[in-house]
């Protein structure tokens, strides 16, 4: 019990850190006007994010989400940087641990190659459409935008199952098709599990969206790749994670290459923001042996409910209260 209390007293002061000093740092403006008025040094910014960052590592390692979703919100909501310059530092931040993470799934055949190719052509294209879509509108409709979907991932996170091994009764035509099918080794269990899945079109045809959503606002698509693949398309959890890693390095990599080519990529923000989640990463995994990984979720969706609460009141222009 005096274990939980101190983890908890811990994890509020990560959150006050995380999302009340920024704002305390900007002074209380807006983030455009704080620039053209801030005569801080310029290390300070990056000293900043990297500190916030490490922080994000942490709960994104506890609370089970990529550090795309939490950095673009926050960063965009209470550091003086331009919209664009955080996505593109957001979609390298998500790249960064799929890239980490990625092959050492291919190697404990916990990640699907016949499964992920189709997906990743799909999800890969409409990330490319979704950043110039992006990069193409006003900042206020896309902060409005990328708001109203922070809140929609909060409702997802907040109301959604996972199922470990789903019931697939039969494949369906396309998976058979496909050939969408695979084999693992359950340790847990000590048992070899068969999977494979179904309603393939349906699961296809919501990547697009996830595609779009992952390129136009630079999140990363790991929120919502896993639900997809595990509760519509039946593939066991175990899988389904390491899939989606794997989709990432391709998604993700699609869209990163629009905002370099545009510009939108500066090494100030991207290297203390890859440094401090993958070091806040390191932390996490450790902690996350003598902590509930509950408490830390719902401390990830309380943060992505205030930042996406600020988000969608910047791009309206009306005034934040807390």
């Amino acid at each position: 019990m005096l274990r939980l209390f101190n983890f908890t007293r811990v994890f509020a002061a990560l959150t006050v850190l995380l999302v009340i000093a920024p704002a305390a740092l900007l002074g209380g403006q807006e983030p455009a006007a704080a620039m053209e008025a801030s005569t801080t040094a310029w290390w300070v910014w990056p000293l900043s994010l990297l500190l916030l960052t490490f922080v994000m590592g942490i709960l994104a390692a506890l609370g089970g989400v990529g550090g795309g979703v939490l950095y673009v919100p926050i960063v965009s909501g209470f550091f003086p940087f331009h919209l664009d310059f955080v996505r593109g530092a957001g979609l390298l931040v998500a790249l960064s641990g799929a890239l980490a993470a990625g092959p050492g799934f291919l190697r404990m055949n916990l990640a699907s190659l016949r499964l992920a190719m189709p997906v990743a052509l799909i999800a890969s294209t409409c990330a490319i459409f979704g950043a110039l879509v992006g990069l193409s509108l006003p900042t206020n409709i896309t902060k409005t935008a990328l708001g109203l979907t922070i809140l929609g991932i909060v409702v997802l996170m907040a109301t959604a199952k996972k199922s470990t091994f789903p019931d697939v009764p039969e494949s369906d035509k396309l998976s058979s098709i496909l050939g969408i099918y695979g084999i693992y080794t359950e340790a847990s269990l000590g048992q070899t599990i068969n999977w494979k899945i179904h309603r393939t079109l349906t699961g296809l045809l919501l990547f697009i969206f996830i595609g779009f959503a992952a390129g136009m606002f630079g999140l990363g698509a790991g929120w919502a790749n896993v639900p997809v693949l595990n509760l519509t398309m039946g593939v066991p959890l175990k899988i389904s994670v390491g899939t989606s890693k794997f989709l990432l390095s391709i998604t993700d990599t699609s869209a990163a290459w629009i905002y370099m080519n545009q510009g939108c990529v500066i090494p100030m923000m991207v290297v203390p923001s890859i440094v401090g989640i993958m070091l806040g990463s390191f932390i996490g995994v450790r902690i996350l042996r003598v902590t509930k990984p509950t408490f830390v979720r719902w401390i990830v969706i309380a943060m992505l409910t205030f930042a996406g609460a600020k988000a969608v009141t910047d791009g309206l222009g009306l005034p934040f209260i807390v």
